[in-house]
């Protein structure tokens, strides 16, 4: 089993690269926001513990199934040490069945990410992201309140890539990974 964490600020494009891996591997795309919208859906509001409880159970079954591998997406704060410790957590989940582990990191300075927050396949996948002011807000407070950019040799995992990718199609930051990690 193979776990891609494809780490990041808010629209640095981490689902849109994990759509185009899926795409040129066996591996299984799991964006962040594919428990956060039911919730919001279902419940009418954010509900941290129901969107970590649903991630925990899709990760233990993931985990203990036979498939080739997951792209899981985060935005990563790499000031918050919560952040960290969820990466642990996660990689305890996977590795009882001899998971091997990636980290990418996307990186894209504000101008493009709040550019990126606009895109129709951001939309059309994360209807929270729908209202362009609240969603642009957020984007500026996160960035203002976090660092989600790491300093250089601050990741200390072994299978890890930094990739800026600015003026980089999707396909092409995916082939990067794929063979960058043999996947």
């Amino acid at each position: 089993m193979k776990l891609v964490f494809i780490l990041g600020d808010a629209a640095v494009g981490k689902m849109t690269v994990g759509q185009e891996l899926m795409k040129i591997t066996d591996l299984r795309l799991f964006h962040n926001h594919m428990t956060i919208e039911p919730v919001l859906e279902i419940m009418g509001r954010f509900d941290g513990q129901l969107i970590n409880d649903m991630r925990e159970l899709i990760f233990r079954h993931f985990a203990a199934s036979d498939n080739y591998g997951m792209i899981f997406t985060m935005m990563m704060a790499f000031d918050m040490q919560s952040d960290w410790d969820y990466l642990e957590h996660v990689k305890s989940i996977f590795a009882p069945y001899g998971t091997e582990f990636y980290y990418v990191e996307l990186i894209a300075p504000q101008e493009v990410r709040l550019r990126r927050n606009r895109t129709e396949n951001r939309l059309q996948h994360k209807p929270s992201k729908r209202d362009i002011e609240v969603s642009d807000r957020r984007l500026l407070r996160d960035d203002e309140n976090h660092r989600c950019v790491s300093y250089p040799g601050e990741v200390p995992f072994k299978n890890y890539l930094r990739i800026e990718n600015t003026d980089l199609p999707a396909a092409t930051v995916a082939q990067m990974i794929k063979d960058r990690f043999s996947l």
